[in-house]
Parts: structure tokens; C-alpha cells; sequence
């Protein structure tokens, strides 16, 4: 089931949220501050947070600019239009005021973890989840550097074409712009090394003088 992080220091609202999330079988953790929650991140790897912004240590527009990688459901009593658009700019993904409606919440819910499961790119043993830099390999969960999640998601985009050296530095460019020919082929290698791990299958097969695909 999808992990869920809580973070709300109101325990009245903390025990609802629990109760509610646990009727429907969503895995959850539990932070009460801002700083409890970033060392909640700095060790799990979430599909949703459902955040309240004036929390103590570190408030909830620190936890989004810090966290761009996982959906966010803000909930809080701020209800300005000026609060709204500034969540939304800094990541969040939803902004619901309080109190809130049971069943919008999990509607909304449903609809982020929907999103992040048809952005997952996947073939055959290899499923790639872009909003945490994660593969699974056969239910093993490998991290990615961004270099590395970036290069997967183009052999998996097109996993039975060759994709030259040159077209592939392109398509990551704009997300690992410092990447050339040769730190290209380490972090193929390093891939290949994480793989290793868990497959003795090459997953990633080089085309002399051309590039590279994933292979069959």
C-alpha cells in the first residue's frame, strides 16, 4: 500500500487523519514538527505527505522547498489566496483549507497516488518511480542518484531502441546539464553495479561505436 507521512502538530487533527488513512489501509508515519518530519525523509522514501504549515522547528513551506521529489497535500488553516499560490510555486501538489471535508481529503488523496502510479515507467523486472528516484528491481528498491534516474528514464521510455551516446546526453541535459561522454559511462556503470545487486542479468547493454538500450 502507498506510504504516508503525516505532519501535524495538532494532535486532535493528527488522531483524525490517523484514524481516517487507517480505514483505508494506507500505510502512514507520524511527525509532530517540521524537524521530526525532514529526519522522517532524510530515511524513508514517502508517496504523499500530508502537511500542516505552521508547525514548530520548521514550518511546512521550508519542508516543501526542501522535499520536490514527493507529493504534497498541504491541509492548514491559512486560507489566503497569497498562502495558496505560494505553496503551489514552492511544490505542493494540493492545498485543502481547515477544517476539511473527510471524504475531499480522500478523494484528493486518491488522485496525487494515482498520479504518481501512471508516471511510473516500467519493463519487464525494472519499474522506475520517478517521484522518489527510485527502481524496483524484482520488489528490491535500488536509490538513484539524478544523474542515474535520469538516464533510466530515457532507456525505459524507449526500451527497445538503441539511443546513441550524443541523443541520450541531449535528452538529460536539461536535467544533469555538467553530464559528458565519459561521466556518462561511469554512471551507466554504476547503474550496472546497483543492478548487479539483485540480477545477474545485464540490464543494460552497450552498442559498440553507437550507445546504448535496455536489453531484452
Amino acid at each position: 500500500m502507498p506510504k504516508i507521512l503525516i505532519v501535524e502538530d495538532d494532535v486532535s487533527v493528527h488522531n483524525i487523519l490517523t484514524e481516517l488513512l487507517t480505514k483505508e489501509n494506507y500505510t502512514l508515519s507520524h511527525a509532530y514538527s517540521g524537524s521530526e518530519a525532514m529526519l522522517l525523509l532524510e530515511k524513508e522514501q514517502y508517496d504523499l505527505i500530508l502537511l500542516d504549515l505552521m508547525l514548530p522547528a520548521l514550518n511546512g513551506e521550508e519542508i516543501i522547498s526542501k522535499n520536490k521529489d514527493t507529493k504534497i497535500i498541504v491541509l492548514s488553516a491559512k486560507n489566503t489566496f497569497e498562502d495558496k499560490v505560494n505553496c503551489l510555486l514552492l511544490g505542493a501538489s494540493d492545498y485543502i483549507t481547515k477544517p476539511f471535508n473527510k471524504d475531499e481529503l480522500l478523494a484528493r488523496i486518491s488522485v496525487q497516488l494515482r498520479t504518481v502510479s501512471s508516471s511510473n515507467f516500467e519493463y519487464q523486472e525494472l519499474k522506475l518511480l520517478p517521484d522518489n528516484h527510485t527502481l524496483l528491481l524484482n520488489q528490491n528498491k535500488i536509490n538513484l542518484t539524478k544523474t542515474e534516474y535520469a538516464i533510466l528514464k530515457q532507456l525505459l521510455l524507449n526500451p527497445k531502441q538503441v539511443i546513441p551516446k550524443n541523443k541520450l546526453l541531449e535528452l538529460i541535459s536539461a536535467d544533469t546539464p555538467d553530464c559528458d561522454e565519459n561521466s556518462l559511462k561511469v554512471h551507466i556503470s554504476n547503474i550496472r553495479k546497483k543492478l548487479k545487486k539483485y540480477s545477474p542479468k545485464n540490464y543494460i547493454e552497450s552498442i559498440w561505436g553507437i550507445g546504448f538500450k535496455i536489453s531484452d
